[in-house]
């Protein structure tokens, strides 16, 4: 299995300092919030981008890619009705897709609640076709920078859009492309029916990205979800992506969440 670490995980710590204490912890790669670089990716200059891929790099990490696409902005949603706030959001998130692959980097996961929530008045239907049209129209995008976005299904309390990884799969399987891929979270798949085991198994051929969290919003191995049944299922479709930590819950502080988690997921992956 291949480690990486969320760098929004070392809140205010430089990114050549997270870089550098991720790989003295064990860490292979690095992914990236784009709000902790700047306020939009458009502010970023190449010679910005260059000295992030240097600092990734330098660190003897590689650069996963972007999450939280559209964290902290305005004016964006991929279910909107009016047809110039999704265009809006087409060119963001392409925006996303060159500036990942600038500094190295080729998953965007996006989960984004906020911005593909229904808005009154649209059905989930509707949505649903918006979210087709949106992804389908990047993928000319995605395709040029040799990047893909990987859609994350969310718990019903952030969102009432894609709320499972069947209906999840189901879009992936209509826009019908390999640069629109599945992207797994621990916590997110514990709220659904089946168990995370299970889902891991009916969307393997979809999956491309993976995070590793619990239900208490901390890291793997902090909660209660027992990760052996999930790295074994893991194994039997012989997943070959990233599992990166993403949590929410910063108290405990970024030296024991980075180094506790990795040495719990080594841990089980070893038995």
């Amino acid at each position: 299995m291949r480690y990486a670490i969320c760098n929004e995980t070392f809140v205010n710590w430089p990114l050549a300092k997270a870089c550098d204490f991720a790989a003295e912890c064990g860490y292979a790669g690095i992914e990236l919030a784009p709000f902790t670089l700047a306020s939009r990716a458009t502010d970023l200059s190449p010679h910005s981008r260059s000295e992030i891929r240097r600092t990734i790099a330098r660190a003897g990490l590689e650069c996963v890619g972007l999450h939280w696409l559209l964290a902290q902005t305005e004016g964006l949603h991929v279910a909107d009705p009016d047809p110039a706030v999704r265009q809006r959001t087409v060119d963001y998130l392409g925006e996303l897709a060159r500036l990942s692959a600038d500094i190295g980097g080729r998953v965007l996961v996006f989960g984004s609640p906020k911005q593909r929530s229904l808005i009154p008045g649209v059905s989930l239907e509707q949505a649903s076709d918006y979210l087709y049209e949106v992804f389908s129209r990047l993928v000319p995008v995605l395709e040029t920078t040799d990047t893909l976005v990987a859609l994350e299904p969310l718990t019903p309390a952030e969102t009432d859009v894609l709320t499972t990884a069947d209906e999840t799969c189901k879009l992936i399987e209509r826009i019908s492309s390999p640069h629109v891929r599945l992207h797994l979270d621990v916590r997110a798949m514990s709220s659904e029916s089946l168990s995370i085991p299970e889902i891991i198994r009916t969307s393997a051929r979809h999956l491309e990205h993976f995070h590793a969290n619990d239900t208490n919003l901390q890291g793997p191995g902090f909660g209660a979800i027992d990760f052996v049944p999930i790295f074994l299922a893991l194994a039997e479709i012989r997943y070959a992506g990233w599992m990166s930590v993403e949590i929410f819950d910063y108290s405990l502080g970024p030296e024991r969440i980075a180094r506790e988690s990795i040495d719990y997921l080594r841990r089980i992956d070893e038995n």
